[in-house]
């Protein structure tokens, strides 16, 4: 008998699995980033909450797999694989372009009437509605790459080898290009309360631009500045994580 593989098993990579979970939080990673950068955090999240962290393709166990360079296609694949697993209530957050993917798979799930979630939570993202002033994706290699590790999207470690480097540019390369070649509309906004996180100091991501999410959601809107630039989520994470525990431990009392 031919063994026939579970299509979303390849698409979610659970941490720590917890089927009576009282609310999941679907975590999308930045340009360039895997799933296991969500291995710990349910060590600083409520124990009543299970991270299903997004595996995109061209990484990790998928490196193979040929990459998405545009949101839609992306989301609409992911929405086929998991869009039935994923059961209300969840959540969903998203860094950087993991924002943009996490917002259009919202809007998918709730295009096809599989759910919504009870948050969305975004963090240095300008709202999806808004292009990028200044794009990455036609920068030379070298230029291309210097930026990103200027923001803090390149660790230390894999920066300096050449080796890494590599392998890690046509994927930054894809995602970025995913990142800024679509913008979605204000014609179907969420439902759900939409709370952005930004750093003070990211030169990427204005102020005005995270407040314009409030525009993509007829629910509240709550927006959280911390010290540090576009990766203030790994320069004050616990401070970061600390409050992100707050505020899912306020929905799992909102739904219960």
């Amino acid at each position: 008998m031919p063994v026939i593989s579970d299509p979303s098993a390849k698409w979610i990579f659970r941490p720590r699995p917890n089927p009576y979970a009282e609310l999941r939080l679907v975590c999308f990673p930045w340009a360039g980033g895997s799933a296991s950068v969500f291995r710990t955090w349910p060590d600083e999240l409520p124990p009543e909450v299970e991270v299903l962290a997004i595996a995109m393709p061209g990484r990790d166990a998928r490196v193979r797999e040929p990459m998405f360079d545009r949101v839609t296609p992306m989301v609409t694949a992911l929405t086929d694989a998991i869009g039935h697993l994923v059961d209300p209530p969840f959540a969903i957050y998203g860094h950087s372009y993991g924002a943009m993917a996490g917002f259009g798979f919202a809007q998918e799930l709730v295009r096809r009437s599989l759910g919504t979630p009870v948050a969305f939570f975004a963090s240095s993202r300008r709202a999806p509605q808004l292009s990028d002033p200044n794009p990455l994706r036609e920068l030379p290699d070298g230029e291309f790459l210097d930026e990103i590790y200027r923001i803090g999207g390149i660790p230390d470690a894999v920066f300096n080898s050449p080796e890494l480097m590599n392998h890690l540019l046509p994927v930054l390369r894809t995602d970025i290009t995913a990142s800024e070649s679509e913008t979605f509309g204000l014609d179907e906004p969420l439902s759900c309360p939409i709370t952005v996180m930004g750093g003070r100091d990211d030169d990427r991501v204005s102020v005005d631009e995270l407040e314009a999410w409030q525009l993509q959601s007829t629910g509240p809107f709550e927006r959280e500045m911390y010290p540090g630039g576009h990766f203030f989520i790994k320069s004050d994470r616990e401070r970061f994580l600390s409050s992100l525990h707050e505020r899912l431990s306020r929905t799992i009392a909102d739904v219960s």
